[in-house]
């Protein structure tokens, strides 16, 4: 064998070893590499993962789905159930992350591990400006349209911003994490009660807000310091592969979700309503406006606590608490009891094609537009969950997933790899 050939081959080697960022396509991984992973994999992430999406897609659907009369459950629903929503999916795919990055550092280098994470990063921020156009097109000139903090277009900047976090040793990321979060509200506050009068405060709230404030970068940012911290010790305790540090890492993440819950109800208990909040920065304090606009009895809900509209520093301690405690549970539950069965098999299934279904839910949310009661909404709901999943499972199977999100963003990524071994190979 002459010794480019041989060179060649290494190179095939290392890119069929350094896919770890595509879910779908095991089976392209070294026999070696493969084993290790399906070792190393927590199913629980997915199981959460998966989770999560039902439940965007049941907040997207009931949204656009109930009729005007019956909207006064998707605004009391949602304050409670906001805990299984971007927080929890935000908080999973920053865990990954740092798993991805720790599991493979020994592999390959850590140059093509930034490039891969960059470009899925911008690829996932590039998809989110199609939403921001639908969104906001109306009010906002092109290309200004394209900026806006929607559910995709953080995730994407959150896989990059999780990787530079890392640089920071745990103890300054948890400090730095609170300390973003302590402060967001009163930035955001001070900057949008300029904005009118001051060009640099209209452009900081622009960029830092946007015109879709799902979820804007201040305090949100706060999750990708907090949870690569968690990342870290998810991945330390995986290494070592026993049920001991299983058990280790459930009562981690148990013990502080519990904390973070005590500290965002303790500190955001007080009630709030639009006459205290801004609803262009605090969008959720409109659930108390449709949760307050039942008519069946004479009831009215003084307020929504603090700790429940979302991107209050309360809230922010309470949602990450939520999330860690929802995780700490699933690992309890699915890897150290060993709990499967076919429900389990779904929403693992669910969890691997996240985005897909994320994206391929939009089309459908106007299918029912403001027809359906409370008695006639879950039928076709569980209908059009149960339809995407078996689509993506036809897709996936007999398709290869072409197309989907996942095999972009796989794509993508794995274009700075063949950039990079192809320049080791030249030189």
């Amino acid at each position: 064998m002459t010794e480019n050939s041989s060179q060649k081959k290494k190179i095939e080697v290392e890119i069929n070893q350094i896919a770890f960022l595509d879910p779908i396509n095991h089976k392209n991984y070294p026999n070696d590499v493969k084993n290790h992973n399906i070792k190393k994999r927590l199913d629980s992430i997915d199981f959460v993962k998966g989770l999560a999406i039902v439940m965007i897609i049941l907040s997207h659907t009931s949204q656009e789905w109930l009729a005007e009369e019956w909207l006064f459950t998707y605004g009391f629903a949602m304050a409670f159930l906001d805990i299984f929503g971007p927080s929890l999916f935000v908080l999973l795919s920053a865990l990954s992350v740092v798993f991805s990055i720790k599991k493979k550092e020994q592999i390959i280098s850590k140059k093509i591990i930034r490039n891969k994470i960059l470009f899925r990063g911008i690829t996932m921020m590039l998809i989110g400006t199609f939403y921001n156009i639908g969104k906001i097109s109306s009010e906002v000139p092109f290309p200004l349209s394209l900026w806006g903090w929607n559910i995709m277009f953080f995730l994407g900047f959150s896989q990059i911003a999780s990787y530079f976090t890392l640089k920071i040793n745990k103890i300054g990321r948890i400090i730095i994490g609170i300390f973003i979060i302590s402060i967001s509200p009163f930035v955001r506050d001070g900057i949008f009660a300029g904005k009118d009068s001051n060009i640099i405060f209209t452009v900081l709230n622009f960029l830092i807000t946007s015109e879709v404030p799902q979820l804007p970068i201040l305090p949100w940012v706060a999750i990708c310091f907090i949870s690569t911290v968690f990342g870290e010790y998810l991945h330390e305790m995986i290494s070592k592969g026993t049920k001991d540090d299983l058990f280790k890492l459930f009562r981690l993440f148990l013990t502080s979700g519990i904390i973070f819950i005590i500290i965002g109800i303790t500190i955001g208990f007080r009630l709030l309503t639009e006459v205290d909040v801004e609803r262009k920065l605090y969008e959720p304090i409109a659930w108390l406006e449709l949760a307050n606009s039942q008519k069946f009895i004479e009831f009215q809900w003084p307020g929504i606590p603090e700790f429940l509209i979302r991107g209050m520093a309360s809230n922010m301690f309470y949602l990450l608490g939520w999330a860690l405690l929802i995780i700490s549970i699933s690992i309890y539950y699915i890897d150290i009891k060993g709990k499967r069965n076919n429900i389990h098999k779904m929403f693992f299934f669910y969890g691997k094609v996240s985005l897909s279904l994320f994206l391929l839910m939009f089309p459908s949310i106007y299918l029912f537009h403001r027809s359906l009661t409370v008695y006639t909404f879950f039928p076709p709901f569980f209908g059009l969950v149960g339809l995407l999943g078996f689509l993506l499972y036809i897709w996936l199977g007999y398709f290869k997933g072409i197309g989907t999100p996942e095999w972009i963003l796989a794509k993508v990524s794995g274009l700075s790899q063949k950039k990079e071994l192809k320049n080791k190979n030249n030189s």
